[in-house]
Parts: C-alpha cells; structure tokens; sequence
C-alpha cells in the first residue's frame, strides 16, 4: 500500500500525539504524516510541528478535504496520513466525516489505529477499503475505536457502542 490514511483514535488527550510520534520513531516509519488544526503551527511552534512531518487544516474555511485530496495525489511517494477521526480531544457524539471525504475521493483505504491506554499498547486494526454505504462504513469505524480506552476514558468513544 502506497498511500493510506491512518486514522488514530480515541483522540482524548494531547499525549496521544505525544504517544504517536513514539511509535512512528520506534517503527521507523518515516513516511507518515500528519494532520493538525491551523493554530498548532503558528509562531513560535510552528516550524516544529512542520518538521515533524505536519501539515495544517484550516477547520471551517471550506475546501479542506479537497486540498488535502490533491495533496495526496501530488505527493511523489509513499504516504500515510494520520488523523484523529474526533476532530477533537473532547467527547463527541459522532465522528466527525473529513476523514471518510478525504479517503473516499483520493480513493485510498483507512487504517485503523488506537492508542489503548487501559492496556498501554497500540492496536492496528485491517486496512479498511470504503464502500458505498458511508453510514455503514462509519458504523464499523466507530464501533471498532468504541473498545478501546483513551487516556481520559470520560472522553473515549465506549459511549457511542451499540
């Protein structure tokens, strides 16, 4: 798989980041990316979050999901993306849906990811290829991320289980 987004959830704490970096070093998995609101790279930040493989997402000025389409589609090489599919590290009651856009019109698979702080690892989950059915889809996304504890379980995902 070339190019993928990594969506990593429960996203309930600023340590999952934190946590994620760790994981991608360890790993040695130079090729993955990631996605931030805009206000983390600004001054005097910026530039490291920049360095440390980030891109800004400007939330709520419209046209987010088609520049990170083309930005997919115009990198030269292997790519991962990772993003937390909350949007937030505050409890929410759904999912939010740029990720699913994002995967769908690039035309690339999810791959599930959790940081399970009950049981202090990481759990990838199977490569995730969208159908047609997006409310199914994000069913099956957020029932998966829902077994999972986040390092503030208040503002996991168990919430949202069937």
């Amino acid at each position: 798989m070339s190019k993928a987004l990594v969506i990593v959830g429960p996203h309930s704490s600023n340590w999952d980041f934190i946590n994620g970096l760790a994981v991608r070093s360890v790993e040695k998995l130079t090729h993955v990316k990631f996605l931030g609101k805009a206000e983390l790279f600004r001054w005097p930040f910026g530039f490291v979050f920049r360095s440390l493989g980030g891109t800004p997402l400007h939330r709520g000025e419209g046209g987010q999901v088609e520049s990170v389409v083309k930005m997919i589609r115009e990198y030269p090489g292997d790519l991962l993306i990772a993003m937390a599919p909350e949007g937030t590290r505050k409890k929410v009651d759904q999912l939010k849906t740029g990720f699913y856009h994002i995967a769908k019109e690039a035309q690339i698979p999810l791959v599930l990811a959790a940081i399970d702080y009950r049981k202090r690892e990481v759990v990838f989950g199977e490569v995730m290829y969208l159908t047609q059915n997006m409310e199914d889809d994000l069913h099956k996304i957020t029932q998966w991320f829902a077994q999972f504890q986040g390092y503030n379980p208040d503002q996991d995902l168990h919430h949202l289980a069937d």
